[in-house]
């Protein structure tokens, strides 16, 4: 964590200067702003806690409850997900209160007596070390804090507006503030009261029963698989062995699922509660508690379970929707849907929120460098073309996962596949399948082979290397904050800085004075680094890198007393080098990772142009004088 740079710090470093909108921020909601969030559920979060970090622009997100969420209905949390949190700067924290999942157990009927249950056999959860962040369990309304959080401490102050709910809306092309919506006061003395309000963009993060996504006329295609489960979060004593692994259990009575939760001592069951006859008209749901734990106490033979608390008890049927789209016009779009409201599933598989989060930090930052002219608008129609596919991934993979783990226990193929289901799915379980395609974002893979550990679309998987000015070995993509910049990391050509014929020497000379560099040329009051976070990295060892050889472009002055910032320059580790590791070209490569997280392109080091090729294809910069404008409201 970087801070200091805007003067002594001597309270909470995450607390960042108030600039922007965040001035005197209206306490109610406005009649107009530039983004709208319905819904404070991990999707709407995640996007506004993404555009409280541009301080031009109005971000405001509305709640229907009357106050946070005490209870999460999702738990699971992919180690994709922790990657993202620590570009909101709350990994760590969330990981040290969570239960962290390092094996899988899988019960099935003991083969000497199939009406008991026995453990079939173990497997760790991230075998090929896709990740060095964990896979944890955790109450969702613990996410939903921490984005509150760092919404609050952003340069626009951020909080929701809860006790609103969403009624309707309507688009007039043409206006400033083309969306009109309807909304009403649910809680306090002004219940039931309706209010009118208008914004350039509106998001529907409202929940598998959107009413935004009714309101756009979106179809939600898909069907019930009519089975039910039962979802316990108990406190209780028992003797099963594997309480605190995640497992799943089949048994002649029935499966289940166990899911250790935070704190050490509370757990998640999801009980089969069996299928649904086409007439049941939702009475499933009816289903006490009373009965989900004697259920589970028949699959458990000839283990028990005695409940002390229920802290949390719902029923729900499988099913498997999608929305025919995300937004509401291939061409122009000004209201999005994300989360459940454009795709639901089983939550056996563990993926809902962890996708809706991405969901949300791909259209997020997409929304802020619009807003502010850094984008052209087209920018907006990429977010219906990448996500939409992986849904679709996600439904696919979900259909076979719920059908391997409810299966009956009765010796066949299906039953006995869990285990190999399990394993084979890893990259998707973990979050780290998602390939986006070519688009104005995301380049085509012309110079892959430059280096083939960053795929081209894949999330930036982040190397070690060593920080030149303290000497520390650090994770490369550990510092690349939620803050909405593109990172372009340089990695040098066999040259030490100040040799002759140094390739990183003449590309940053050329990228800091051409008036064809894409760093040229901002708008009045924008610099480099506002944009742009440029890191090097040579091939040498620390000791070999003289800092007043490298170039100035890695050395940006930042905050109001243009500070050098000496965390941008890096070598190899002896014991680790990145070129090989990754399969980096020793005569220098480009790798440019989008606000998201995701490589967005792998550009050869001795030709610059092809990176302003790459950042023209985001369209012009329009609206100029729009920018000046925020600037001057941001300082």
């Amino acid at each position: 964590m970087q801070f200091h740079h805007h003067g002594y710090v001597s309270g909470d470093p995450r607390r960042q200067p108030v600039a922007g909108v965040g001035i005197d921020r209206p306490v109610d909601l406005p009649e107009q702003m530039d983004v709208l969030v319905v819904g404070t559920g991990p999707a709407g979060m995640i996007t506004a806690a993404q555009l409280s970090q541009f301080p031009g622009v109005s971000t405001r997100i509305i709640e229907r409850r009357e106050g946070r969420l005490e209870v999460g209905h999702a738990d699971g949390l992919q180690a994709r997900s922790v990657e993202t949190f620590q570009a909101f700067g709350f990994a760590e924290r969330l990981a040290a209160e969570a239960h962290h999942v390092t094996e899988f157990a899988f019960w099935q009927p003991d083969p000497a007596d199939p009406r008991r249950i026995a453990r079939a056999g173990r497997a760790p959860d991230d075998p090929k070390g896709l990740s060095e962040f964990p896979h944890i369990l955790v109450n969702q309304a613990r996410v939903l804090d921490y984005f509150a959080a760092f919404m609050a401490d952003a340069p626009t102050r951020m909080s929701p507006d809860f006790g609103i709910a969403y009624v309707d809306h309507e688009v007039c092309p043409g206006r400033e503030f083309p969306v009109r919506v309807t909304l009403a006061r649910t809680t306090g003395e002004r219940a039931g009261e309706q209010l009118e309000v208008e914004t350039k963009y509106l998001v529907g993060a409202d929940g598998a029963h959107s009413r935004v996504r009714t309101a756009m006329g979106r179809t939600f295609e898909g069907h019930s698989a009519n089975h039910a489960w039962g979802v316990l979060d108990v406190l209780a004593d028992t003797d099963y062995p594997d309480v605190r692994v995640l497992s799943t259990i089949q048994s002649s009575a029935g499966n289940m699922m166990v899911i250790p939760r935070e704190g050490g001592f509370l757990f998640r069951l999801y009980v089969d509660l069996g299928e649904v006859s086409q007439d049941d008209a939702g009475a499933v749901r009816n289903t006490p508690a009373e009965a989900a734990i004697a259920q589970a106490n028949a699959v458990l033979h000839p283990y028990s379970l005695d409940v002390k608390q229920v802290a949390w008890f719902s029923v729900y049927e499988v099913g498997h929707r999608l929305a025919d789209r995300f937004d509401d016009d291939a061409a122009e779009p000004r209201v999005f849907i994300l989360g459940d409201a454009c795709h639901t599933h089983s939550a056996k598989g563990g993926q809902g929120m962890n996708v809706s989060l991405q969901d949300g930090f791909n259209l997020g930052w997409k929304l802020g460098h619009v807003l502010d002219g850094r984008a052209a608008a087209s920018l907006l129609t990429t977010y219906d073309a990448e996500r939409k596919a992986i849904a679709k991934n996600l439904i696919d993979f979900d259909k076979a996962w719920a059908a391997a783990i409810g299966s009956k226990a009765d010796g066949s193929a299906e039953a006995a596949a869990v285990p190999e289901h399990f394993t084979s799915t890893i990259e998707f379980r973990t979050g780290f399948r998602t390939e986006y395609p070519p688009s104005m974002a995301v380049a085509e893979g012309t110079h892959q082979a430059l280096a083939t550990g960053f795929p081209i679309g894949q999330r930036f998987a982040s190397p070690r290397v060593a920080r030149v000015a303290d000497t520390n070995p650090v994770h490369l993509g550990h510092h690349a904050t939620a803050d909405g910049r593109w990172r372009v990391y340089v990695f040098a050509d066999a040259a030490a800085p100040g040799d002759p014929g140094s390739v990183v020497a003449s590309t940053a000379q050329w990228l800091t004075t051409s008036p064809d560099s894409p760093l040229v040329g901002l708008p009045e009051g924008v610099v480099v680094h506002d944009r742009f976070d440029l890191k090097v990295v040579y091939q040498q060892h620390h000791h070999a890198v003289e800092w007043g050889q490298v170039p100035d472009l890695f050395k940006p002055r930042v905050g109001p007393y243009a500070l050098v910032d000496r965390g941008c320059v890096h070598a190899t580790l002896p014991d680790e080098d990145v070129y090989a590791l990754r399969g980096i070209d020793r005569a220098g490569v480009i790798v440019v990772v989008r606000p998201d997280q995701y490589v967005a392109a792998v550009l050869p080091l001795r030709a610059p142009e092809e990176l302003t090729g790459f950042f023209d294809g985001l369209g012009p910069r329009s609206g100029v004088l729009d920018v000046q404008h925020r600037q001057e409201l941001a300082h």
